[in-house]
């Protein structure tokens, strides 16, 4: 197939499942088109099968911000009919499925049907869907895609609920290349942690894009608590908007020496394997894939009971979960993991057989092969 995708190319969730799916369809054959308005950044551009097409914003007087989603459309519209594609993957629901949507009818007059199908990740549906100035237009979005996904069972019943949406959504969770996403060894793990940590000492690990909803602070707190009873250190993964709050608090409390913020990475696949644990305290997550990319790394995360997080982490087998806001609780359950090495093990163990057991790329990418071929089959019915 020729499939086009569609993401925001920034250090997202999100972004990050567009562009690894993208990887794995060109892995297995495909001929993948990435469009967006800069290269997503997990791509390297030299991956084979894999195409980049910039969609240019102009930026005229007339208008006081940018119309990208035109410019999406067009470009959509030019890319599928000189390459031919057989459909259009758009991730995030907002602007992109009505960008797709414009594409199609573009295309319908001059060449072929396009069919789009939307992903919807999260935030698109709990946050800015529910705005009241997008929930008339997301939900036209979601009811005119060719076909429609979630992520987690929990972001499908939360958008049936809120949007009252006639369009069936199929669940087709996040997943993890467990050979890219996999331990280390003995050695290779001990001369990488020597480049953060003492031995003897832990290494916990925060990894988001440091929006209020994945509370950087409570990260910082639950540490501070963690440290006092044991010799550790804090790496903290991403960049965004508390970033600034959470180094102040650092400073504050005397962890400097501590906590090291390492920015935007383009590979965690790295990072994570020198980590003990995962620190993943958000409001809300629709799914929890920086838990399941520790987790494949056999690193435990220490989570929040919230969104999709309790389809991927079963309390006390292959994670911890506790109300949003327990610091305490979670400052203390990171403190017996990493006391109790014959615990903290059976975890790691459980964790890694979670995501090789059900969330494994080869297990989900023929879900969405499947799926891209039911839709192609149906045309325009659902």
């Amino acid at each position: 197939m020729k499939i086009g995708i569609t993401c925001y190319p920034t250090y997202g969730g999100s972004g990050v499942v567009a562009t690894e799916l993208g990887i794995e369809l060109a892995s297995a054959g495909h001929e993948v088109h990435f469009i967006t308005y800069s290269q997503p950044f997990r791509l390297t551009g030299r991956e084979q099968g894999i195409f980049y097409h910039e969609v240019p914003v102009s930026n005229y007087p007339l208008f006081e911000y940018p119309p990208y989603d035109l410019a999406l459309a067009t470009r959509m519209s030019e890319v599928a009919a000189y390459y031919k594609l057989d459909l259009l993957h758009v991730h995030y629901a907002i602007p992109h499925s009505i960008s797709a949507y414009l594409a199609r009818q573009m295309l319908a007059e001059r060449t072929h049907r396009l069919p789009f199908v939307t992903t919807l990740h999260g935030t698109d549906i709990t946050l800015v869907g529910l705005d009241h100035s997008y929930l008339p237009i997301t939900r036209f979005g979601i009811n005119e895609s060719d076909g429609v996904t979630a992520i987690s069972t929990y972001l499908r019943d939360k958008t049936v609920q809120e949007f009252r949406v006639r369009r069936h959504i199929e669940v087709i969770p996040n997943f993890v290349n467990c050979d890219v996403y996999t331990p280390l060894n003995e050695e290779d793990r001990n001369k990488g942690r020597s480049q953060f940590a003492e031995p003897g000492e832990k290494i916990l690990l925060h990894l988001s894009n440091f929006r209020p909803v994945k509370r950087a602070i409570d990260v910082i707190e639950i540490f501070a608590r963690v440290a006092r009873d044991i010799p550790a250190r804090l790496l903290l993964v991403g960049d965004g908007p508390d970033r600034s709050q959470a180094e102040w608090l650092a400073r504050k409390l005397h962890l400097q020496d501590r906590v090291r913020f390492l920015g935007k990475q383009a590979g965690v696949s790295d990072l994570l394997p020198l980590a003990d644990l995962m620190l993943m305290p958000s409001e809300l997550e629709s799914f929890g894939l920086a838990a399941l990319e520790s987790m494949a790394c056999r690193v435990p995360a220490i989570a929040t009971a919230v969104g999709g997080v309790p389809e991927l982490i079963d309390d006390g087998v292959n994670g911890r979960l506790f109300a949003v806001g327990d610091i305490e609780g979670m400052a203390l359950a990171s403190v017996d993991l990493l006391s109790d090495s014959a615990k903290y093990s059976a975890m790691a163990s459980a964790a890694r057989q979670t995501a090789q057991k059900r969330y494994c790329a080869s297990r989900i990418i023929p879900q969405y092969e499947a799926y891209y071929a039911r839709v192609l089959e149906r045309g325009t019915s659902s």
